[in-house]
């Protein structure tokens, strides 16, 4: 597994990038694993209705409007995924140990994709499959501004909103918790990692 860091960067500029990473892993066989964050934005995949009361950015994702900001760990997944359905069992099984270390009362719901404490949603997915790889990936909410996130409705799901770790009481840095998504995605698809 090849690890990029990003930091903070422009969601648009990292999508771009994220095409280029999608390029090199399709021509060199690797899984290439991305950490960054965004500038707050808000960006809606290919099922989403419209009309939002704040503007948005179109991806070719699935779902719908998700919110982007600094205190949100992002990781980008462009994985060999020959059976989309295993790869995705794998991220889910990645993060489902996180959640047990960090936050147990964290579920997955499978009728509306996410991690959930009650109608809480703590985290986001994603992806997109091209050429038996994997795009997009998982938004996970450390510490945000939440009032920016509770703007729209988490993935337009009714009477859900936003939270993060931070709000649910689990102190954590993005550092700490970018290593456990590491360390959770490695055991998953037990694959060892090399920084690029």
């Amino acid at each position: 597994m090849i690890l990029h860091r990003w930091g903070l960067i422009r969601y648009e500029e990292a999508r771009e990038k994220m095409d280029e990473v999608h390029a090199t892993a399709s021509a060199d066989g690797q899984n290439h694993l991305i950490f960054c964050s965004h500038p707050l934005c808000y960006t809606v995949g290919s099922d989403d209705p419209g009309n939002w009361p704040v503007e948005t950015i179109p991806t070719d994702r699935g779902g719908s409007i998700t919110c982007h900001s600094p205190g949100q760990l992002v990781a980008y997944i462009c994985f060999q995924a020959p059976e989309p359905a295993l790869f995705y069992r794998k991220v889910r099984r990645s993060y489902d140990a996180l959640f047990a270390e960090l936050l147990p009362r964290a579920h997955y719901e499978t009728k509306r994709p996410g991690w959930y404490i009650e109608n809480r949603k703590i985290a986001s997915l994603g992806f997109r499959y091209r050429n038996g790889v994997s795009l997009h990936g998982v938004a996970l909410n450390v510490d945000v501004d939440l009032a920016a996130h509770n703007r729209v409705a988490p993935c337009n799901l009714e009477s859900v909103i936003a939270t993060s770790l931070a709000a649910e009481g689990i102190r954590v840095s993005m550092e700490e918790v970018e290593a456990l998504v590491l360390e959770t995605i490695q055991a998953a698809f037990e694959d060892p990692i090399n920084d690029s």
